[in-house]
Formats: structure tokens, sequence, C-alpha cells
């Protein structure tokens, strides 16, 4: 029906309506002014007018506006509301419609008489408050007859007229629950059930759900024995104890509906039922655990506040208390509650402040607010709480470092010259400290061997901002104040000492590194006889300074890539600090870059005293790993991360090709000095130009002189390595050239070591000539040397480390030269192993062994491990020398038996030394300096594990085997060794071969929760890195259609993912390598913008770090002048400033 269809009625008649109509209008009027019955508000009405039609266009036009004002807030309701409102009100509509229409003619007296009656209670308005209402209080009632035109408009009254009801629950009173059931029917519930989707695991409530914890669903007190079926708890139907007829609404508590039931209390006998219901109840369950759990922690700290570690796991508790529901909160609250982090680092900083006030002077407790203070406070309040924090205990080491790390990263307040007075000082002050010149505070032990950490933290800083002269000058002042140190001022304290120590420096004497250098202490004893005699230098050398015009090799070339070609030339070169050279009459205005110069006034205050010969071998070889030898020991734990920057930390080198003898760089991750360079772009060179390979022979040369026996044999070895270690990297570039001049000279100088009188019976010296010569391809050269070694080295058999050392490199490179293992037995490996166990004088190889020698040498290896694996050492160097010697006698045992018997009688070798070594505790290899946290030899276990993996490796290589021994292998030992590069390197080399990629996703997983080592970390985003590259290779290869056997599956994801949570870990917040890798795939992906705001991120993390900065300069070469900008704000140093380039450009 339309809206007028009521016109074309029959019983509607024009006449009625507007009789009515006019009767009403008049009663309006007939209404007394002054009625105490009316509120009104219309002014039409009030005046009396006499047009009847004006006044009702009036106050209807009024009423509209009333209306509008009045209704205006409730517009925003939802129009379900309305639409379910409808049906409830279209009755009365209805009802009023036809009381108005069913008047007829005959009644028109009584409607007169009736409406006579009741006007007296009605009003022209629309509202009656009954307030006003006096006289009829027993019935507060009204019939508005006033007609509404939004009724005709809106077929129905408005629904802020009607008077609502909420319905609670789904049941009706006074009905019998078990015979009869109402179903209501209503729109908006179903439209509400169908806009609702079943949850998901991972939506709110669901998490929640899923962190808490699991509830026992078995009855506790049921019997033990097994039953023949599952109970099932639940209530009989007809039982007359339904609590639903009682608690219709759901209103009463348990104990409430009970006795209503009229039961009374619980009986005792019927406790264990209810304790299984109420264990059913999840709430309930966890928030008494969670209370139990506060309860007790308060307990023990007010029982104990001076215990350290108890406020400690209170604050991690925490985090645990925040996973599940809150226990104070109240059922409807802890739907509502939201779970913010601010809320748990307030709690976390309330308990830490209670603990503090118990223990003033823990600095634990203290560290613990400063960093969850991070989260609130602003850098400039940071700081100043660290200085109140290192005022306090300026005599902390681990404070110092803590707080040197934390200006370091602070990128809003970090300046190169800040940081480094800072760590001068720190130095000043443990200094100080360690001579006791500062009385108010102990010294705390370990503090030498942090102040030597703390040193070299500083030289590895200033060579990564760039300022490698003033790093080379610190370790050439440091190794002049600790070596040469005359004995005059020894009883001096340090600031003393350094006050002599000036004069010396700025006198232009040679220094360590320098030709002639003769130390301080020769200086000061010529001062004392009256001054040095000036010699004129014989040689001439040719200058091989660059012209200025040759940097620039290509001018097409772009702006960005000659200023990296520019400032990589000058770091390769300039890293030694510039003298003024009195020979050519220089002096110190003649130096074009100022910054090449250091003052004694950027390294006095970092000159620390040394007085253990442990921490002063650490500083040589730390000075040497510095240069880029490569030496035994490894850096201190404290700053191994935040100097890590070079990508070489994956380079296999060789081990792929030769998996026995892979050579092993102890430092890799590093980048050594002069070889700062992008991450794409990589190395260019082997070793260093003329004037620093020069500087590192002279080094040598001073240290010789200064050691002897042991130690010099030790620096010897450490020179060699450094020479194959060149050789190896013309290998691994495939520079045929360069290898040639490289074996010249390194040979050259390995002849030259072995002639000195103390190396000639060096068989370690023989052995890594031996092996330089076979690297080179003189396989027969590398044969006699090795033969002319084993034939000097006398009788000592299986009892001389060197000697067993030796032959167990001679044979593995024996037997990577076989092709298959079959005839073994006879091969040249065999007749080294077997003349090692004869203890006799060595005959070289002639074709054959005798089988009866192999018998003999197989027991004569068995005896030997038996007694050595049931050796007790006495003193800590018969430890290391019997760890080494136990080493490279289950080497040449077990190669011995995969040679003659086979590979699991090797592994069978392998696996008793590793159990016992496992059984007997950490039968460790270190020498004494772990005391003071310097590792210089891994742990026998752990040697053992790399040369049974590489035995394995070899094997696969040579025939077919299973991966899972090897894998195994590598996990146990990963899982005790989680830091040891190799074996992760020789982890991924199998595991890339792999389609299944979840076992090693879930190792790696599992070893980055359990330790706080980065490799992990970097090698589990290296193994996915070289998936996805074979994923690349294997979609782009152009072979017609390709039908990919390894899907994609999210894998850049899944990298970026690993990335976040690696950078979001303690050590990889600050370690420039991992921003650079993370860096460096974002920008391969082609994401520019996200790889930007990358860049600031790890500029807000690591602000020292110059080859974050010239990466920058490589993937967004459109921000050059901005890039340097901000380094030369930072005081990084900038070999090539912007407008040197424009000149050198233009000319």
């Amino acid at each position: 029906m339309t809206e007028l269809d009521w016109l074309s009625n029959p019983s509607f008649s024009t006449e009625d309506a507007l009789l009515l109509h006019q009767r009403t209008t008049e009663v309006a009027n007939l209404i007394p002014e002054k009625s105490p019955l009316i509120r009104t508000t219309s002014r039409s009405e009030l005046s009396g007018e006499s047009d009847t039609d004006e006044s009702l266009k009036q106050s209807s036009k009024k009423r509209k506006k009333k209306k509008k004002k009045h209704h205006h807030y409730k517009k925003t309701k939802k129009k379900t509301k309305g639409d379910s409102s409808s049906s409830e009100s279209d009755l009365d509509t209805k009802h009023v419609k036809d009381k108005a229409t069913r008047s007829d003619r005959n009644h028109e007296k009584e409607a007169a008489a009736n409406l006579d009656k009741k006007t007296s209670n009605l009003t022209s308005n629309r509202f009656v408050w009954l307030d006003d209402i006096q006289a009829f209080s027993a019935e507060t009632f009204r019939i508005d007859k006033k007609p509404d035109p939004a009724n005709w408009a809106y077929k129905s009254l408005y629904r802020g007229d009607i008077a609502r009801y909420k319905r609670r629950g789904e049941s009706c009173l006074g009905i019998d629950a078990k015979k009869q059931c109402i179903t209501w029917d209503s729109s908006a519930s179903k439209r509400k059930q169908l806009q609702r989707r079943p949850e998901r695991y991972f939506t709110k409530n669901s998490v929640n759900m899923l962190n808490t914890d699991g509830i026992p669903v078995c009855n506790k007190s049921s019997p033990p024995d097994p039953t023949a079926f599952i109970p099932v708890f639940q209530m009989e139907t007809d039982d007359p104890s339904n609590t639903t007829e009682v608690n219709l609404l759901g209103i009463y508590d348990p104990s409430a509906t009970v006795w209503l039931q009229g039961k009374g209390c619980k009986s005792a006998d019927h406790e264990p039922v209810n304790t299984q219901q109420t264990s059913q109840e999840p709430g309930i369950n966890i928030n008494s655990i969670l209370m139990t759990k506060v309860e007790e922690h308060n307990k023990k700290v007010r029982e104990n506040p001076r215990d350290i570690n108890a406020w400690m796991e209170f604050v991690s508790f925490q985090d645990e208390l925040m996973r599940g529901p809150s226990p104070y909160a109240s059922k409807g609250e802890q739907e509502v509650r939201r779970k913010s982090l601010k809320l748990i680092l307030e709690k976390k900083l309330a308990i830490l402040e209670r603990a503090i006030e118990s223990n003033p002077s823990n600095v634990d407790l203290k560290l613990a607010r400063l960093k969850l203070c991070t989260e609130f406070w602003e850098p400039p309040a940071l700081i100043k709480e660290w200085q109140k924090l290192i005022f306090l205990h300026p005599n902390n080491p681990e404070l110092w470092k803590k707080y040197l790390l934390f200006c370091q990263s602070q990128f809003t307040t970090f300046s190169v010259s800040k940081i480094n007075s800072l760590y001068g000082k720190c130095l000043t002050t443990l200094a100080a400290v360690q001579d006791g010149s500062m009385v108010s505070h102990p010294l705390l032990p370990g503090t030498e061997e942090a102040m030597l950490a703390i040193f070299i933290q500083q030289c590895h800083f200033l060579r990564q901002a760039g300022h490698s002269e003033k790093a080379v000058s610190l370790f050439q002042a440091l190794i002049d104040f600790t070596f040469f140190k005359p004995d005059s001022v020894k009883d001096l304290p340090t600031r003393g000492q350094v006050e002599f120590f000036e004069p010396f420096w700025d006198s232009g004497e040679p220094r360590i590194g320098e030709k002639g250098a003769r130390g301080w202490k020769a200086w000061m004893h010529q001062q004392e006889k009256g001054g040095w005699i000036a010699l004129k230098s014989d040689d001439d050398d040719d200058d091989e300074e660059i012209d200025e015009d040759q940097e620039i090799k290509d001018k097409t070339l772009p702006k960005w890539h000659i200023w990296l070609d520019i400032e990589y030339s000058r770091e390769a070169r300039h890293w030694l600090p510039w003298r003024p050279d009195k020979t050519k009459k220089e002096t110190e205005e003649d130096c074009e870059d100022p910054e090449r110069q250091v003052l004694f006034d950027d390294l006095g205050p970092s000159l620390i005293q040394l007085s253990n010969p442990d921490l002063q071998r650490q500083l040589v070889y730390s000075f040497l790993q510095f240069l880029g030898v490569p030496c035994t020991s490894k850096l201190f734990p404290s700053n191994l991360y935040i100097a890590m920057d070079e990508n070489n930390i994956f380079d296999s080198v060789l081990s792929d090709e030769k998996p026995l003898t892979s050579v092993d760089f102890p430092l890799s991750g590093f980048n050594s000095i002069g070889h700062m360079d992008t991450m794409l772009r990589g190395r260019h060179h082997v070793g260093h130009y003329k004037e620093g390979e020069e500087f590192i022979q002279n080094v040598f040369h001073v240290l010789l002189q200064l050691f002897s026996g042991k130690e010099k044999s030790n620096l010897s070895i450490c020179w060699l390595q450094y020479e194959i270690s060149k050789v190896v990297q013309c290998l691994q570039a495939k520079k045929k050239k360069q290898l040639k001049t490289q074996g010249k000279k390194s040979k050259k100088l390995a002849k030259n070591l072995l002639k000195a009188p103390d190396n000639r019976n060096h068989l370690s010296l023989w052995k890594l000539y031996a092996y330089l010569e076979w690297l080179l391809g003189n396989l027969d050269d590398a044969r006699k040397v090795f033969d002319t070694a084993l034939c000097t080295a006398g009788t000592g058999g299986l009892k001389s480390p060197q000697l067993c050392s030796l032959s167990l490199l001679y044979a593995q490179l024996e037997v990577e030269l076989l092709e298959s293992i079959e005839g073994a037995v006879m091969s040249r490996a065999v007749h080294i192993l077997t003349k090692l166990a004869e203890s006799g004088p060595y005959v070289p190889y002639s074709g054959q062994v005798l089988s009866v020698n192999v018998l003999k040498a197989r027991k004569t290896y068995e005896r030997a491990l038996q007694a050595y694996l049931s050796k007790t050492p006495v003193s800590d160097q018969d430890q290391v020398s019997d760890a080494n010697q136990l080493v490279n006698l289950v080497g040449c045992y077990a190669l011995f038996q995969y040679l003659t018997v086979g590979i699991d009688a090797a592994v069978l070798i392998y696996a008793q030394t590793s159990e016992k070594l496992e059984a007997s505790g950490p039968h460790t290899c270190e020498n004494t300096g772990e005391n003071f946290g310097i590792q210089n030899f891994p742990t026998a276990l752990e040697a053992v594990t790399l040369l049974h993996t590489n035995l394995l490796r070899f094997h696969m290589k040579i025939s077919v085997y299973p991966l899972n021994p090897l894998r195994e292998a590598l996990t146990e030992a990963l899982k005790r060794y989680p830091s040891n590069q190799s074996l992760w390197r020789s982890y991924i080399h199998i595991q890339r071969k792999s389609h299944s990629a979840s076992k090693a996703r879930r190792f790696f997983d599992g070893v980055t929760r359990s330790t706080n080592s980065l490799e992990p970390w970097l090698f589990a985003i290296q193994a996915e890195q070289m998936r996805k590259k074979i994923i690349e290779n294997v979609q782009r290869a152009d072979v017609g259609e390709i039908h990919s056997t390894i899907p994609e599956t999210g894998l850049t994801n899944r990298i970026v993912a690993l990335f976040e949570h690696a950078v979001q870990s303690e050590n990889g917040t600050h370690c420039p390598l991992l921003w650079r890798m993370y860096l460096n795939f974002l920008a391969s992906l082609g994401q520019k913008e996200k790889s930007k705001g990358l860049f600031y991120k790890a500029l807000q993390n690591c602000p020292w770090a110059k080859v974050l900065y010239m990466d920058a300069v490589e993937y967004f070469p459109d921000h050059l002048q901005e890039t340097l900008d901000l380094m030369t704000e930072k005081e990084l140093r900038v070999r090539v400033p912007m407008e040197e380039l424009d000149l050198l450009l233009e000319v």
C-alpha cells in the first residue's frame, strides 16, 4: 500500500475529519492562559490569534525546529535499533489511526461531550510533565489527538517516544523448563550473529587463551588404576537439582543457588568433585597460581631484601604476570584490560626502586633500572643518570664498559672527539684506582684485564670511525710505554710516567714500526748522555705517493663512484700517522691533511700500565691482529661484536675443495686496517701497500728482539701465517700473476726465518713452509721439505706434539690427493702415519707399506690413546701441551683407521674420545690467560669435533655416504660451541643442498634461544639468503617452461623477520656487520624507501661505523652530499671532502 491509500478508504469521511480537527482547535483556544496543569512553550497559542490555520502552521514549524533540536543527538545511533523497534511501534500507530477514523456522524454529540470532559487535561503542546499533574495522580496517562505529520512520512511513531525494555536471558518466568521452551526471534540478533565470523588463532582472545597455562581436565581424586571407560561428569536431566529452574537469569552465585534448592551447606564428602569443577574454571585456577607466585616473591624480598637474585626474579616475573589474566581485576575488567608495555615497565621500575632502597650500593640493580629508563627518558636525562652512577662507582670497569657503549651508540649526542676523550677519561680514572692514588675506592679484581679490553675497544672504535692514524698511534705508544720503559720512572704513578713519556713522543724519534726505532728506554739513556748523533739515511726509497691527477682513473663515472674510489684508495695508503721527514727538511706545516697528524693529547690519557706478562702478550697479538696478521688469540668478549664489520665471516677459504686441511683464521669478521670499503665492492687488494708491508716487517723485527724462546717462535709462526694468508687470498681471487710474486716473497721470508739458529729445529715453522710450497702447487718441493723435517725430527714418535702435528698435516694433504679410498692402504699417507707410530728414524716413501707394520702401528696408536685419556695433568702448562698432543694423536689414529679399515672405524675413535672428554668435564686446552678472559686455544673437545666433521665431509666428497652422521655431529658440537664459525660454515654448507629447510630452521631457532652469541643469527640469515639465491637461479634459468621444485614460500619475509629479531638481541643491536647485511638485503630487493629508513635506524645504534655511511653512498647516490655532511657533523673521517672532489674533477 502507498502512503495515501487511506484517502480512498470508503469508511473515511472528509466531513468527520474536518469536524474533529475544528473541535480540537476550538478546545485548545478555550483553555485559560494560566492553567496550573500546563507547561507551554508555543507563543502563537498564548497570543490567542483568531486565525487557526496560521497558528497551526506556526506551531507545526516551531515543533519541527524543537524536534530537530531535541532529537539531534540520537541520529548517530545504529539503524538496527530503529528497525527492531518498528515492529513494536507499528501497532500503536494503527491503533491511533483507527480511533481517529472510526467516529461516525451518529456519534457526533458523544464525541463532543467526551472531548469537553477530557480536554481540561490536554494541551496543544506535546509534552506534559508528571510534576505538574496534581489532580490525576492515580491515572497518569493521556490521549494525544494532535496530528503529527511525521507519522505520515515515517509510517510509525518516533522510537524515542515509546517505552523500551531489555530482556535478560533467553528464558521466560513461570515456564516449566523441562516441557516448554520459547524461542525469541529478533532480526537484530540474527544479523549480529551473521556478521560475527569465527575467531582465528591470531586474534586477541585466542592469543590470550594460548598464553594461559594448561588446565588439568582429569579428576585428581580418581583412583590410579585405569578404568574400562572414560567417565563423563554431567547432571541428569531428571535430577531435581537442576539449577536452571532456580537460577533462571544466572544472577545468583553457586552457594546461593544451592541454598535456594534447599540443600544447605556442602558436605565434606563432595569436596573432591568440587575441586575438580573449580579446576576446570580457567580464571580461578590461573589466578590462584599467579597469586601464590606473587605472594612467594613478595615474601622472598620482604624476608631477604639483600638477595639481589630474588629482586631480579621478581622483576622478570612481571612479564609472566602480564601474559595471564590479572589476578586482581574483576571478570569484566579482565576482558577489557589492555596489556600495555608501559604498565609492565612502570611496575618493574617500582620494584627496582624498592630494591635499590634496600641495596643502595648494588650496581646490577641500578643498571637494570637504567636499562628500563631508556624506554621513558630522553637521552640527556639518561646521560645525567649514567654520570651519577659512574661518579658513585668510578672503580667498576664493567660499569665503564657499559657506559662507554651507551654513549657511543647515542646518535643525538655522539661525536668522535667526545667519545675518544671519554675513553681517555675512563682509562685515566681506572689507572688512578690501580695506582692507589684514588683512595676513596678500592681496586676491584680483574681491573687490569678490563683496562686492556677498553683500550683495544678504543682502538677499534677509532679504526671504524676512519681515524686509523690515531688507532695505530695508540698501539705504538702503549707498546713503547709497556716494553721500553726506563727503570728510573717505573716506580712513579701512571700519570707521572705519562709526563715523562710525552717529551719522547714529541721528539720526532722513530716509533715502533718505523725504521730505526730504538724505543723510549734507549732515548732516555741517550738524553742523559747528551742526545743522538744524526745519521743520514742511506737508502733512497721511491716515494709511492700517487699524483692527485692519477687518483681519478675514469672521469666519466658517476660522482659518487669516483668519491668511493678515492676514499678507498686514501684509506688503504694513508693509515699510518704522518710525520715530518727531517732528511727532507719537512715541518708540520707541510702536511696536506692535518687529520693525518696525531697529537699527544689524543692518546696521553689512554696510556695504562700492564704488569701481567699474559696481558702484555695479549697486547702484542691484538696489535698484530689489528694490522691483519692472523694470530691464535681472540678478541675480548666485551668488544667482539661491536668491532665486527666485515662480511668475510662466511668465506669458506678453500674448505669446499680441501675439507681436511681448510685454513681457519681465528679472527674473521673484522676489517683489518686499510681495507674499508662497501659491502658490494669487497676487498680490492691482498695485504697492504708497500709502506704498510714495511711497517709490519719493522714491527716484527722489534717484537722478535723483545721475546725469546717459545714466544719468539710463536711470533715467527704468526709472521709466516700472515704470508700464507696472502697466498690463500690470491688463490681465492684467482690472481695468478699476483700469486707468483707473492709466492716468491713468502718463500724468501720462510727461508730467512728457518736460517735463524733458534728456528732450525722448529718443526712448526718447517710444517708451515712445506704447506706454503704445497699451496703454491710445488708438490715435489713440499714433499722434500716434509721428508727433511721428519728425518731431522728424531725419534720422538707419538710423544712429540710437534712431530704428530707435522705428520698429521702431511698425511691429510696426501689423502686429499686420493680419488677414492680403495687401495689407500698402500698410499704415502699410511706410510707417514705408520712411521710415526714406530718411533724410529723416518724413511721416505718407497711405494709400498708392509701389512705387519700396519698392525703394529694400530696397536701402538690404541695404547697411546688409552694412556692419554687416563692421564691427569699436573699443571696448567702440562694440561695445554697434553690437550694439544691428544688432539693430534686422535687425528692421526682416526686418519690411519680411515685409510686401513674404513670410515666407521675412524668415526668410532672420534665418538669414544668425545665421550671420554665430555665425561671428564671441560678438558680445556686454554692457557693461563683464560683466567683473564683471553681464549688462546679452542678446547680439546672442540678441536676433535672439527677433525671429525672435516673427515666426514671429505669422505662424502669422494664416496657415497649418508648425510645424517655429519649433521648430528655438527648439531651436537654447535649446541656446545655456538660461536665456532668453522662449524657453522660446515653446517650451512651441508644444509644448502637439502630440499627441506624445516629441520635446520628448528635447529637455528633452538640455538638462538639458548645462547647470547651472535653467530647463530648471522649464519641462520646467511643460510636463508643462500637458499633464496638458489631458488632465484632455478626460476631464472632459460630452459623453457620450468617447474620449480623449491617454492618461494615467503623467504623474503622470513629473512626480514630474522634480521629484525637479530638486531633486537643484546649483542646484535650494536653490531655494524649485522646492520650492513640487513641494509644490503633490503637494497637488493629494490626497496629504496625502506632501505633509507633502515639506514637511519642503523645509525641510531652504530653512529660510529664509517662503513655504514659508505654503503649508504652506494645505495643512495642522490644523497651523497647529505651523507658526507652527516659524517662531518659526527666528526667521522672524510678523506675526500666534496669541495676537493669538485676541484679534482675540474682539472
